[in-house]
This record gives structure tokens, sequence and C-alpha cells, in this order.
């Protein structure tokens, strides 16, 4: 997979904050989309804190080796899948996480079975596809074109 394909999707539909900010489920955020975890050194900090660009790519970084490695462990012949359908599930993974993803079951089938419409029906009958509709409904696109 063309992993640097795969940065700027992920920066396109998260958008870069220079500063601490809530996310929509009201949880400090940073940089691409990069949750604040206790182990940050950001952790505690005020929403408004600058965070340098050094720091938004490292945290992007990291989190693009955890997205690649859940999506490996959500589907075993991850790297066997069309790149298309790779960079949708990893930019799905980068915005869901693992626990949530994994709930896709009826996507998961899709895929499996390289189903790409059933596949992208499950999608779209989901929580976050009502959350996210413009992100989503463009991976849809994409998924029901592979």
């Amino acid at each position: 997979m063309n992993i640097e394909k795969l940065r700027e999707q992920i920066a396109y539909d998260e958008g870069i904050e220079h500063k601490i900010y809530l996310d929509h489920l009201d949880l400090p955020t940073f940089g691409i989309g990069h949750l604040i975890r206790e182990s940050d050194p950001e952790h505690g900090s005020e929403v408004g804190t600058l965070v340098s660009e050094d720091r938004v790519n490292e945290a992007f970084e990291s989190d693009i080796q955890t997205v690649l490695s859940d999506c490996n462990k959500l589907y075993s012949d991850f790297e066997d899948l069309p790149e298309e359908a790779q960079l949708i599930i990893a930019n799905m993974m980068f915005n869901l996480g693992y626990p949530r993803l994994s709930k896709f079951k009826g996507m998961k089938r899709g895929v499996d079975a390289r189903d790409w419409n059933v596949a992208a029906d499950e999608m779209v009958d989901s929580r976050w596809y009502r959350q996210v509709t413009n992100r989503a409904e463009r991976l849809v696109q994409r998924m029901r074109a592979i």
C-alpha cells in the first residue's frame, strides 16, 4: 500500500490542528486527529495549547503504525486486499479505532468475500455513516468502485 497516499487521505479527512482542541466527543485531540492519551506529554494540557509541527508529525506517524497493525489484526489477509480496499479500511480504522471497526461484522464479511457492494452497504448501515457523512460517503463510493 502507498503509505504516503494513506497519510494524505487521512490528513484531508481529519484536518490538521497545531493546538489542543476537543473533538466531536469532547475528547482532547491535536494534530491530525490524535486523541491525547495519558502517556502523551500533552495529557492534562489546556485546550488551545500549541503543539509543534514535529510533535504533530511524530504523533501522526505513531498513529499510522498503530492503524496498520490493527488492520492486520482485524484482516489476516489485509496485505492481499486490493490497495484501494486497504486505504479505505485503514482510513476507517484511523477514524473509528479497532474496538469500533471490529464491530462492523457485515462489512468484514463483504470484504472477506471480496463483495465490495456488500461491504459498502454495511458501511452505510452504521452510526458512523450518519456521524461523518461526507467522509463516509466518499469511502463508500470508493468501496463500490473496487
